[in-house]
């Protein structure tokens, strides 16, 4: 589970003199239009392996794929590309990045070439309006993202665009600008939210015969019923959740892609949970589908 942590503290680029033409917004509109609204997905991704194997985890993202219709694209929320700022990836082909270390080589001979989207990163940089978003064309996919995607659409065939999570900012506020990414599940946009609820590595049990310590479980209990009830202030406000909950979140990468999912829910749509289950202890793979809404 080591890994090599990328925090990328670019200054702003700087923004296009020229807003993009009227008619690229109307052909990107057109192209990805809906009637559906699509669902919203947190997954809890662990190990980077899961990219290279077969499991109950990798079974469970893909049936959740094939029970909804398949996106136009994908924005995906990683807990591994933190910065100092907002940003989106922008380029057409997205490079795979290895941001781990300690692992099989043929884990980094893993390539996943999915097509960017700078239209659509273009989109959302318009869409938040109250955060001053960047073109990124440096970072491509990290593993948080390809090593879930490659198992939900192995064909590379669904372009895809991270957005980054600015490490200066509260729970509260990334909650808040999550909710500017509405329009995009009207576009056919799958959300992807990707870390772990539960997400400790300093108490690792190396072993693997602890399938959860107590205080895992019961902070993984608190949040899917926290989720159930709507909760999401108390949701943001982890910090006072108590002991448990300080143990599971240890830092807060990890977390705060599900309260971007939370944040894009609608009065009455169902929230759903697969892959519950805790794995070495201290790390929780349960996955939420935001979904119903019409």
């Amino acid at each position: 589970m080591n890994r090599k942590r990328f925090l990328t503290s670019l200054a702003f680029l700087p923004f296009a003199t020229t807003a993009m033409k009227l008619n690229d917004f109307s052909k990107l509109s057109q192209s990805m239009e809906r009637t559906d609204l699509m669902p919203v997905l947190f997954v809890g991704h662990g190990s980077p392996m899961n990219a290279i194997e077969t499991n109950e985890f990798t079974e469970g993202w893909r049936v959740t794929a094939a029970s909804m219709p398949k996106p136009n694209a994908i924005l995906c929320i990683s807990a591994h590309w933190e910065t100092n700022g907002t940003f989106v990836t922008s380029m057409p082909k997205p490079i795979t990045v290895h941001d781990f270390g300690g692992f099989p080589q043929k884990l980094f001979d893993v390539q996943y070439p999915a097509p960017g989207s700078p239209e659509l990163a273009r989109e959302t940089r318009e869409l938040i309006t109250d955060t001053k978003v960047a073109l990124d064309e440096q970072w491509g996919l990290d593993h948080g993202a390809w090593s879930v995607i490659k198992q939900m659409y192995p064909d590379a065939s669904v372009p895809v665009i991270q957005l980054s999570l600015d490490y200066r900012k509260s729970a509260e506020s990334q909650y808040n600008l999550a909710k500017d990414l509405a329009p995009l599940r009207r576009k056919g946009v799958l959300i992807i939210g990707s870390g772990n609820m539960v997400h400790n590595l300093r108490k690792l049990d190396w072993s693997g015969k602890t399938a959860g310590f107590d205080w895992a479980l019961d902070a993984n209990e608190t949040f899917k019923k926290l989720i159930s009830g709507n909760e999401h202030q108390k949701l943001t406000d982890y910090q006072k959740l108590g002991t448990a909950a300080g143990m599971a979140i240890p830092s807060p990468e990890h977390y705060l892609p599900l309260l971007y999912v939370l944040a894009l829910k609608n009065k009455g749509e169902n929230t759903t949970f697969f892959n519950d289950k805790m794995v070495m202890g201290s790390i929780s793979m349960t996955s939420v589908v935001v979904s119903g809404g019409v």
